[in-house]
């Protein structure tokens, strides 16, 4: 895409103008190119990324004073220069427009939130008994890949019913090398246990193809041979082996029938259903492989004020597919005006034919129907669960003496155990409640600090959370900035806090230190403020109860991170530090000594003699060991 665009950049009006005379100013330097255009502000933001079949008649549009709604009206009237890249298509001008709004996150366009990569379903080959397991990123494991699924719960459940149907392994290569008996998964029937010779490697691998089947789409065929061979085994009074196959074919069978949407004529598809109300939006998600529901996701895109329907479909979806693989049918709920543009776009991406529709009639409309229900129940969860918060944050700003309620809110908390594998951990909350993409952990490098220091990692995390955020977002535009620190103690410290920000230069933010109070009971927490009286919530104010849930949040956060991090460096191996090991030598290395132990007591020759460790790397790891000892 970047080789076929002419870039072609404008340089930006030196004047401090906005309006439409400054758009009006650009006219003279376009032509009807194909491109995207960026409007700016004074200060040089991003205020909106288009695209234009021609560039030139698009911003002849912008640049005549009337015809335009509010918002796009307000857009023109903060515009003080524009930037424009010329493409050689309209469709390439779609793509980059796209990735330059997930990118910049511009105010005035439809803005995707919470968009994460979907996890998949891997067989996989480098093995002669595979694996099924849970893959989620980048396909570099050899073997095939089934998804997306719409969640790790929506992939979790399939598993457990593959695992009961077909008796796959989940295992790890290395686990499944060092068994010398089934482990729990054969005693509860969900696996074959290959790994001691329970099946042979032929009678598996029908197992894998009756999986792979189903996974594509083929499921009658595996479920006739279950009944098939069900049958034979009862005629033979095998009752044992037909009752084992008939609990295969029940798990099949729930895999089909738990799934809420099953589409009967529909092999491939997502639907994308909307529904939008008071200025907010919910887009729901369903998706149709192999002719089965594999779950589905709720969106809800931030929207700049009288946005259509139209608008709001078309910005998600070109969000949406900016780094996922497009199905062959793409089913709406509302048309889109470009819809054939779209279309080519994603056949681009995906190198077939990709087909968009609105359905009218028959099984897809019901489909459509049946997921903008999901859409409109969603929203309205959403809407109540926002008034509540709205209203918490309200009496929380009442509370604490904010001038408004905030939109952000940050609280921090360490994790350690005698000072070994601390960390610090930042939730943030607002006005949709928890904002778990914004949570951040720090591991906590300082040197100096005295084994569980609690003030000196709080003041490490912060000086490291405040001066990334004056490096990357000095202006405070980017809605990067906390309105409310919650911290963890008392007047003391508060007190060393707001000094750790006034070196800093960061004074304008509220603070409010949470103290245990009597007894560290909760309910009789106290409330520190800077050079005012610590005071105390009603024991059943739903602020106290708000303002615990978030210190909660926090500590469950913290703790979670230091456990993660405790548990890495258990496993962690002393082979790890040795350049040139990886995981084969290290695999090769530990089945050949039985412990790293072992390889670290080693001799050269006995180094030489393991498989792939040539005379260099023998010597490489001896020295490694006996320097460091």
């Amino acid at each position: 895409m970047q080789d076929g665009a002419e870039k072609a950049e404008q340089e930006v009006n030196p004047k401090v103008r906005t309006g439409h005379k400054v758009i009006q100013d650009y006219l003279k330097t376009l032509d009807n190119s194909p491109g995207v255009y960026r409007m700016l502000d004074e200060q040089q933001r991003v205020l909106y990324v288009g695209k234009a079949r021609s560039l030139k008649k698009r911003v002849s549009n912008y640049a005549n004073p009337s015809g335009h709604s509010a918002r796009i009206e307000t857009m023109i009237s903060r515009t003080a220069s524009m930037m424009f890249l010329t493409t050689r298509t309209e469709t390439e001008a779609l793509l980059l427009e796209q990735n330059l709004i997930k990118q910049l996150k511009p105010k005035y366009n439809v803005l995707l939130r919470d968009d994460k990569s979907f996890p998949n379903i891997l067989v996989t080959k480098s093995h002669d008994f595979p694996q099924i397991k849970k893959h989620r990123g980048a396909k570099k494991e050899k073997g095939d890949y089934y998804g997306p699924f719409a969640s790790a719960g929506a992939v979790n459940r399939t598993l457990n019913q593959l695992q009961r149907a077909f008796l796959l392994r989940d295992c790890t290569d290395s686990n499944f090398e060092t068994r010398t008996r089934p482990c729990l998964q054969y005693q509860i029937k969900r696996c074959s246990a290959p790994c001691v010779g329970h099946i042979s490697p032929e009678a598996y691998r029908e197992l894998v193809k009756d999986a792979e089947r189903f996974l594509t789409g083929r499921s009658t065929r595996a479920q006739e041979q279950l009944a098939r061979e069900m049958q034979e085994a009862s005629e033979a009074m095998e009752f044992e082996r037909a009752a084992a196959l008939r609990d295969r074919i029940r798990a099949l069978t729930q895999v089909q029938t738990s799934q809420g949407i099953n589409p009967k004529t529909v092999s491939e598809a997502d639907l994308i259903a909307l529904h939008m109300e008071h200025g907010q939006a919910c887009v729901q998600v369903f998706f149709i492989r192999a002719g089965q529901n594999w779950g589905n996701k709720d969106y809800y895109p931030k929207l700049p004020n009288d946005s259509s329907s139209a608008e709001v479909m078309e910005a998600f979806m070109g969000q949406f597919y900016g780094d996922k693989e497009p199905p062959r049918q793409v089913l709406l709920s509302h048309d889109i005006e470009i819809a054939d543009l779209m279309a080519e776009a994603l056949a681009e991406k995906a190198g077939r034919k990709v087909e968009i529709l609105v359905p009218q009639r028959g099984e897809k409309m019901e489909l459509i129907a049946s997921a903008t229900r999901n859409a409109r129940e969603s929203l309205a969860r959403k809407m109540s669960e926002s008034a509540t918060q709205t209203k918490l944050l309200k009496g929380l700003a009442e509370a604490f003496e904010l001038p408004e309620p905030p939109k952000r809110i940050e609280v921090y908390d360490n994790s350690h155990i005698q000072g070994t594998n601390a960390v610090g951990g930042m939730i943030v909350a607002g006005p949709e409640g928890f904002m778990r993409n914004q949570y951040r952990k720090f591991n906590i490098r300082g040197e100096e600090l005295t084994p569980g220091d609690d003030f000196g990692m709080m003041k490490e995390v912060l000086m490291r959370r405040f001066k990334r955020l004056l490096k990357e977002d000095p202006d405070r535009d980017k809605e990067m900035w906390p309105d409310l620190l919650l911290i963890d103690g008392g007047a003391g410290q508060v007190s060393a806090v707001r000094e750790i920000m006034r070196d800093m230069g960061v004074e304008d933010i509220a603070m409010v230190g949470v103290a245990k109070g009597i007894d560290r009971d909760a309910g009789k927490e106290e409330f520190h403020r800077t050079g005012k009286r610590p005071f105390a919530l009603r024991h059943n104010d739903p602020v106290l109860y708000f303002v615990q849930r978030l210190r909660d949040e926090a500590h469950r956060f913290a703790i979670g991170t230091h456990r993660a991090k405790r548990a890495k460096a258990q496993i962690k191996s002393p082979l790890d530090g040795i350049e040139g090991v990886g995981p084969k030598r290290k695999k090769a290395l530990l089945q050949h000594f039985g412990s790293a132990k072992a390889v670290a007591r080693a001799n050269l020759a006995d180094l030489r003699a393991v498989e792939g460790v040539s005379e260099a790397m023998a010597q490489s790891i001896y020295d490694y060991f006996h320097e460091k000892g």
